[in-house]
């Protein structure tokens, strides 16, 4: 047993607790969750609600005996989101609100950091954020597409100090408990690497859009900013008193002994690169150890368009992934120095501009 050091967590909650039977909410799971929640603000500890159920909680709404199309999801999203917040918002004394994400949101700097600010302050004020996916407007190009790796983007930008994914099973097994008797629940995982996620397996839930592997995706976002990650069976009563005597009632992913920066972490694990930029060699280390910047002439090719400011991948000629970095020109001022290199322009024009990407604005990949 551990004394409880959390000052802020985030808590996801999946769609088979909020439905389980798809034909509206239903509190039979969820008091249990209002109840841990209520009495970690009773101890101090500042509460995100990550729900998952929009979907779920509205289909009961529609035909049943017609397609499910895209169209007729997003109306059983905002259908159900509604049902769903004044669910929540019985179980409390205190007030919620609802915030309603995309991916595009959380990528974009800007609306980013407008994020973080309004979150803060509504913890600053005693108001319970309940965040969601706005599955009402998202795109394939705009949606995150599961609410655990939102889980873990909503965690890293509210700087918690723990996140627990509330599923259907109590953890991580070595191998599918639905189909090995024999399967081992593993209490805690210090590192995350393939052979983990060969652990995942294809388990999914039947109500909900994630599994087993788009759990691990999420703890390795949050451990990576220095978050401990649990997950818990969010529909035994157990799990939660557990937790709150400092207990372990699943599996904890343990955080990085040296977290990401912020800045890095959001560039590396939120932010979509818009292009790419093929440059010859690596990184150049100054003699501090500080990862160096790139130069014009070092580029070999430029895909994609991208503006200033936008976040690109940096690879050599060979497929590293090398980093993920922030753009100081325009795809189309690179594509003009790639392509006239060996000009007399291209080399005094080489020469009067700065770096392509400063070391500042620079997040390193992991070399396959």
């Amino acid at each position: 047993m551990q004394k409880l050091t959390w000052q802020r967590i985030v808590l996801k909650v999946g769609s088979a607790l909020i439905a389980p039977e798809q034909d509206g909410c239903r509190s039979r799971y969820l008091l249990s969750i209002a109840q841990f929640i209520v009495r970690c603000r009773a101890r101090g500890i500042e509460v995100i609600l990550v729900s998952s159920g929009s979907v779920a909680a509205g289909a009961h709404l529609f035909p049943t005996d017609k397609p499910r199309t895209v169209t007729m999801k997003k109306a059983m999203a905002a259908a159900g989101q509604t049902e769903m917040m004044a669910m929540w918002d019985r179980f409390f004394d205190f007030p919620s609100a609802q915030i309603l994400l995309t991916h595009g949101d959380l990528r974009d700097r800007e609306r980013y950091e407008s994020i973080r600010e309004t979150t803060f302050t509504l913890l600053e004020n005693g108001v319970l954020p309940i965040i969601n996916e706005n599955d009402t407007v998202t795109t394939d190009d705009l949606k995150v597409g599961d609410n655990d790796n939102l889980s873990a983007m909503v965690a890293a930008a509210a700087d918690a100090d723990a996140l627990i994914i509330f599923s259907d099973v109590k953890g991580l097994y070595d191998k599918n408990p639905n189909l090995h008797d024999d399967a081992i629940l593993l209490p805690e995982i210090k590192s995350i690497d393939e052979s983990v996620y060969a652990m995942a397996g294809c388990a999914t839930s039947a109500v909900g859009t994630g599994g087993m592997k788009t759990k691990i995706e999420a703890a390795e976002k949050a451990t990576s900013h220095g978050i401990a990650t649990y997950i818990a069976n969010g529909f035994e009563d157990e799990t939660f008193s557990k937790l709150l005597d400092g207990e372990n009632p699943g599996t904890i992913f343990t955080p990085y002994e040296k977290p990401m920066q912020e800045a890095v972490h959001w560039m590396t694990h939120t932010a979509n690169e818009q292009g790419e930029v093929v440059v010859d060699g690596t990184f150049d280390e100054s003699e501090e150890g500080e990862t160096g910047c790139i130069r014009g002439d070092e580029i070999m090719e430029v895909h994609g368009e991208f503006a200033v400011g936008d976040t690109i991948l940096v690879r050599n000629e060979d497929g590293t992934r090398l980093a993920k970095a922030t753009a100081n020109y325009s795809s189309c001022l690179l594509n003009f120095i790639a392509d006239n290199e060996q000009s007399e322009f291209s080399e005094k024009m080489q020469g009067s501009i700065g770096p392509i990407i400063s070391e500042k604005d620079i997040a390193l990949l992991e070399k396959s």
